[in-house]
């Protein structure tokens, strides 16, 4: 089958790796899909509109970066509560609107003790042997020394290597999407696992700019410098939002390229190589985004679900009454001798 999709794409669409899953999602929507335990790959998608496409004021530059790391915050979590179910959590343990507030807020609160107060406290015995500057240097040093140990001390877990792998499907469907190719298990196979546009890269992005602007910022005490710190994290995030955005405008710029490098070799670590199966997944999460325009001269993979026809599989399963069940095979006689 041809793709149409000859010519530079008119709209990027990203995604996310899930607990055995893929969510992709465009202006138009968004798709979750998992491959469940049967083996078939469920699905849901719906529409959702980011804040920055509903409001101008939310689309401006700077305030873009801030409102839209928020809503990945929000999305990230809801998916992958979605694919833990969906991979076999039980009904009771389903995460509620409390549930995922709770677990929003601990993540950042982890986040910023461990990459923001304990490098300020481990950096603050050098202020006297290398002064402010080189204080502030070592801070920045060591916060992106824990956030490559973090990452490479979590690749080693097997469940967190499934994940990258999904995380690598992620990225090569998208990549064989906006190269013009057909979305086949093969195409998406031949495709890099690397993608500028990454969120770990603007997570590396954010650190990276961390420790220029920081690096200068004067001779403070330890609770001075981890307020400011708390204080700049939304104009650290607008700003390396922005950086973030210009290999769409700029692909092909040295000075462009040079800022996503690192970004690319830290996919290193979050992308593994795929197997088919994950592939298909990942295909069947972007090929059912509402609006996504390759839907229409695209396959969708064999043995596919909605999570509303799932549900309602399961519940005439489970209120049939006994007497119209399939009845067990009739005993085969034993004609052993006649």
């Amino acid at each position: 089958m041809t793709n149409n999709n000859s010519t530079k794409p008119q709209e990027y669409f990203g995604g996310q790796a899930l607990i055995e899953g893929v969510m992709m999602q465009g202006s138009g929507g968004y798709c979750m899909a998992s491959r469940s335990a049967d083996g078939r790959i469920v699905y849901q998608n719906g529409s959702r509109r980011a804040l920055k496409a509903r409001h101008p004021f939310f689309g401006l530059p700077f305030i873009r970066g801030v409102v839209s790391f928020c809503e990945s915050m929000y999305v990230g979590f809801s998916s992958l509560a979605w694919s833990a179910f969906q991979s076999g959590e039980e009904e009771e343990e389903k995460m509620t609107w409390k549930d995922m507030a709770i677990a929003i807020i601990s993540a950042l609160v982890l986040t910023i003790v461990f990459f923001v107060v304990l490098p300020v406290f481990a950096a603050s015995f050098t202020l006297e042997y290398l002064g402010p500057f080189g204080r502030s240097l070592t801070e920045g040093l060591i916060r992106v020394a824990l956030f490559l140990g973090y990452v490479l001390a979590i690749s080693r877990i097997p469940d967190i290597h499934r994940v990258f792998q999904y995380h690598g499907a992620e990225h090569k469907t998208i990549n064989c999407w906006e190269a013009g190719l057909p979305l086949t298990v093969e195409n998406v196979q031949a495709q890099t696992r690397l993608n500028c546009r990454c969120g770990t890269s603007f997570i590396l992005m954010s650190m990276i700019i961390m420790v220029i602007t920081f690096t200068f910022i004067g001779n403070t005490d330890v609770l001075g410098r981890i307020l400011t710190k708390i204080a700049a994290m939304p104009v650290i995030t607008g700003i390396a939002y922005e950086i973030f955005r210009l290999p769409l405008r700029y692909p092909d710029n040295l000075i462009v390229r040079a800022l996503t490098t690192p970004g690319l070799w830290l996919q290193h670590l979050t992308t593994q190589e795929p197997d088919p199966d994950q592939i298909e997944v990942a295909l069947t999460a972007l090929l059912l985004v509402p609006g996504f325009p390759g839907a229409e001269y695209n396959d969708l993979p064999p043995n596919t679900i909605s999570e509303a026809d799932l549900n309602a599989e399961t519940n005439a399963q489970t209120n049939t009454p006994p007497a119209q069940q399939a009845a067990p095979a009739a005993a085969t006689p034993n004609t052993e001798g006649i």
